[in-house]
Formats: C-alpha cells, structure tokens, sequence
C-alpha cells in the first residue's frame, strides 16, 4: 500500500483524502485545524504535527491550500517540506494559485531534486465528495504519469496541459468562463423577470438549447430558489479571478469581462455575501433591477 501524505483538510482536502484510504492509499495527513486531522486520524490516516513531518514519511505528498501564499509557506517555510524531503519526491499541489507562483516554487523544489506537478481541480465540494473532480496538470509528462492513478481516484477527468504553470493557466481559464457564464444567466434571467415572463419557464425553454451548459443547470435553480448556501464560496471565486487579472497582466491578455464580473464580485462582498455560492451574483442584478430572480410562492 503506497504512502502519500496531504497537507491542507478543508471543504475539498478532507473528502479528497477519504477517497485516497477507500482507493487503498495510506495516508499521513497534517493542518493547522487539529479536528480535522483528528476526524480523518480516526478514519485511518496517520497524523502529522507539521509538513516537515509529512515529507519525513512521505515521498508524495498532495496540498489543498487556500491561495499562493499558503502553498509557498508549507512547501518553501521554515517548518515546510523542502526542509525535510527527500531527493525524488514528487509533490502534487492540487491548490489553485497563480501559475507563476507555481513556477517560482517548482524552481525552489527542483534544487532539492524534488518535482513538482500543479494540478488544480474544478468540481467543487460535491465533485471532492464523489471522486469526479476535473484535474488541470501541469509538470513534466513522466512524473505526471507516475501520479495519473493517485490522481484518478479523486478525479474523473485528468488532463496534462503542458509544463508546469499550464494547470493553474487552465484552472483560471476555467474559472474566467465560469465567472462569465454565471452573470450572463444571472442577467439573462433579470430580463426575463423584468418582461414579466416566469424564469423557471424559461429556463425550462432554454436548457436544451444553444444556451444550455453546466453552469445554467447548476446555478439556474439556486438563483429560482433564492439559496445561496456555498457549494464554491463567493469568496473563492473572488481570489480566482485576482489571479486571473493579475497572470492577464503578466501576458498581456485582454479580459473585460473578467474585470466587470470582479467588480460586481466586490460589491457582493461589501454587501456581506462573500461566504455565499457565487450564484448570489443574482443578487447584483436584484440590487440593479429591483426585482429578484426567484420569486417565492410564485
């Protein structure tokens, strides 16, 4: 039974994790939320008290982490796994952060003779749950393919893209259309409210048509129903598309509406919604319009 550590058991580690032991790995997992590595020490995965440690007993080792900084802390820190892992291990970011932060930390890695792949998910916590993430790689094509069964048992689809960096490049495309896609039903749907016309007609109209996607059968309902409880936080998305903006600047890509749906982002969040699913970008459009998508009892 191959040992792999994890480092980073939120919303999306923890069922991640569970999928690796049911897969038959041997975990030894460690955050800085000692329950949640007690909840999953429990399950049969053997506690950690740092990520040094973790890379002490692991030769892969897996991290969900919030953004950039905290990936290069618990990779690249004083406590980290570059001050204990050993040449030839293979670490697996799974976090989505900025593709040049990728880079700069698989160049830190490199000279301890350790590969990086970065390999962010889309899916959100439902996907974790399920094992049917979609994972972004990026990094070189033979490590990549030592990685491809322990990357299989918490995805569905697992895609190379390029070297490292192209991952985190693919994760923000991804969530760039996302962002896009879900302003577009929100507005969409204000139009109709606004004519008069019952939204969940028309979604029901529109759903097996040139509109129809992912997006307009997951966030359509919510937006119906007025529940905004986070299945991916606004907040989240909001970090994204920083990073989105800010590797647009670094290649000189044009991004319109990226910006616009940042800013509408940011007035939700100044509006307390940031804890919110960012279907509450329905909530921009009733703060515009005066008139909600979902009506209830209608």
């Amino acid at each position: 039974m191959e040992k792999l550590g994890f480092i980073g058991l939120g919303v999306m580690g923890k069922p991640m994790c569970r999928n690796l032991i049911r897969a038959g790995y041997s975990l030894v997992v460690y955050d800085i939320v000692k329950d949640a590595v007690q909840e999953l020490a429990s399950e049969g995965a053997q506690a950690a008290n740092s990520p040094a440690m973790v890379a002490e007993l692991c030769d892969k080792i897996i991290t969900m982490l919030p953004n950039s900084p905290q990936v290069r802390e618990v990779l690249l820190g004083p406590d980290g796994v570059i001050t204990k892992v050993r040449p030839g291990s293979i670490i697996i970011d799974t976090s989505s952060i900025a593709p040049l932060a990728a880079r700069e930390i698989a160049a830190e890695l490199a000279k301890k003779q350790v590969r990086m792949l970065d390999a962010p998910v889309s899916g959100g916590q439902a996907g974790a749950v399920k094992g049917t993430l979609s994972i972004m790689v990026g990094g070189d094509a033979a490590v990549f393919e030592q990685c491809r069964q322990i990357l299989g048992s918490v995805g569905s689809s697992v895609i190379r893209v390029g070297e490292i960096g192209a991952g985190n490049t693919a994760k923000l495309t991804n969530q760039t259309i996302v962002a896009i896609n879900i302003a577009a039903i929100a507005e969409g749907m204000t139009l109709a409210v606004k004519a008069g016309v019952d939204p969940s007609a028309v979604f029901e109209a529109i759903r097996g048509g040139s509109a129809g996607s992912k997006m307009l059968e997951a966030k359509t309902p919510l937006m119906l129903a007025q529940k905004f409880d986070p299945g991916f936080r606004l907040a989240l998305h909001i970090k994204d598309l920083a990073n989105v903006l800010e590797t647009g600047k670094e290649v000189g890509a044009p991004l319109p509406l990226a910006s616009m749906v940042m800013e509408m982002m940011q007035e939700l969040k100044a509006d307390n919604y940031a804890d919110c699913d960012n279907s509450v970008l329905a909530k921009y459009y009733e703060k515009l319009s005066g008139k909600p998508i979902g009506l209830p009892g209608e």
